[in-house]
């Protein structure tokens, strides 16, 4: 802002210490751009007229105290406070211009958690599965017929021929073939419900919310 509007304005520093603009030599601002301000407990300081901000009831603050400019101009000088150089303006302090830097960091807080708990559930299921057995039925089929010798087992579809000789008495002994058994096999599908009990696990998921705890780390503990 310009201080030429600022005239008899107060300048109030960053711990409450106020000042007074000098008006006396007329335009308060210097070639350099400072101001020479007057304090309450009878000090200068040469302020930075950019450094200074107008609030709305038409006074002036600063972002720093008076103290931090006079020792910032007392090191640079390498004499004390109090001491007044060649070019100072009737004994004030040179003062540097200071500014502010934002530095912004990021942090990972623990803000809750989750605990999972299974439970078994049980359900029941009928299960009907064909089940297969086998059957013999046996028949008994009269023959009566004379033969050569023995006769082997054959086989007819699924049915096996078993052949049953005896020796009879006749003028000659021959061999008759007294009765054959039919053999049948059959294939007999039943079923047979039986109940079985099945398990089946679920997750269940609950929220604990706990007190935030900073960690350094990337990741929070948990």
């Amino acid at each position: 802002m310009s201080v030429r509007r600022a005239k008899g304005l107060f300048v109030t520093d960053s711990e409450g210490l106020r000042g007074f603009i000098d008006e006396s030599a007329g335009d308060p601002v210097d070639e350099r751009g400072q101001v020479l301000v007057r304090l309450e407990d009878g000090r200068q300081a040469l302020v930075p007229a950019g450094e200074m901000r107008g609030e709305s009831d038409g006074s002036l603050t600063l972002p720093f105290s008076f103290d931090e400019l006079t020792q910032a101009a007392g090191s640079r000088r390498g004499v004390g406070a109090g001491d007044r150089g060649a070019g100072d303006r009737g004994g004030a302090v040179v003062v540097p211009v200071i500014a502010e830097q934002l530095e912004v960091q990021k942090r990972k807080v623990e803000a809750g958690g989750v605990r999972i708990r299974k439970t078994v559930s049980e359900r029941e299921e009928v299960v009907d599965e064909p089940l297969m057995r086998e059957e013999v039925h046996v028949k008994r089929v009269p023959v009566g017929r004379v033969v050569d010798g023995p006769v082997p087992v054959r086989h007819v579809g699924n049915t096996m021929i078993v052949s049953l000789l005896e020796e009879v008495l006749v003028v000659e002994k021959r061999l008759m073939l007294k009765e054959e058994l039919h053999i049948t096999k059959d294939q007999v599908e039943s079923h047979r419900p039986q109940r079985v009990r099945l398990r089946t696990e679920e997750a269940v998921i609950e929220r604990v919310d706990g007190p935030a705890q900073m960690h350094d780390g990337n990741e929070p503990e948990g």
